[in-house]
């Protein structure tokens, strides 16, 4: 009779680990707003749903889930990389950094840290990367869902500021509304200057600006 596969979380167990941690970004897409990072740190014998990937769930859900974990979570925290520093660094790097702070600042701090995907952020403890980990891996779920919905309710405070680009309907992602709005509007400041579809009218718009200040 076939046996069912451990999860990277139980077999961190099995080898003796008790502070494991998951961390998992949101936000690498979106034209738009910060990349958000959460790192999580379960105990073993919670009680939360097996599939606790962000994408395989509504807003509302992922809204729901979030309180769940955060009443059972020994520690947790959130990170966040802001537009201009995404724009001076990279989005990849903007990422690994958000990651990085999170991680770093769970108290307690993790024995072992469970990654999504396959580079890991600069951090001083043992790690695994795991591609997809957030469909494997129950803290890492748990994390994906955090970094989402902080990074979702940030940019629903960012939509009642501006609200003629619709951020509180798709976030930052490049949906057809946003791309027409930047054309029309010209980016925000919170737009990432350096990504396509946004630093295409960087120069027009501050053209734009300029002539209207003469």
């Amino acid at each position: 009779m076939a046996t069912t596969p451990q999860s990277p979380d139980e077999e961190c167990r099995n080898q003796g680990y008790t502070l494991i941690a998951g961390v998992d970004e949101a936000g690498r897409g979106p034209l738009a707003g910060p990349v958000c990072a959460a790192a999580v740190i379960l105990p073993p014998d919670c009680v939360l749903p097996s599939n606790l990937d962000s994408k395989s769930h509504s807003p509302a859900r992922r809204e729901v889930l979030s309180e769940m974990i955060l009443s059972v979570a020994v520690s947790w925290k959130v990170a966040t990389i802001d537009n201009p520093d995404i724009d001076r660094i990279n989005i990849l790097q903007a990422s690994l950094k958000a990651m990085a702070i999170a991680v770093e600042n769970l108290i307690p701090q993790p024995e072992i840290v469970l990654v999504d995907g396959n580079r890991p952020p600069s951090i001083a403890f043992p790690f695994r990367t795991l591609a997809g980990g957030d469909r494997i891996s129950r803290c890492i779920g748990a994390a994906s869902i955090l970094a989402k919905t902080h990074r979702d309710r940030l940019m629903v405070q960012y939509h009642r500021m501006w609200p003629q680009y619709g951020f509180d309907r798709h976030k930052g992602y490049p949906t057809r509304e946003h791309l027409e709005a930047i054309v029309l509007y010209g980016p925000c400041p919170i737009h990432r200057r350096t990504f396509r579809g946004v630093r295409e009218h960087v120069k027009e718009n501050d053209g734009k600006k300029e002539r209207q200040n003469d």
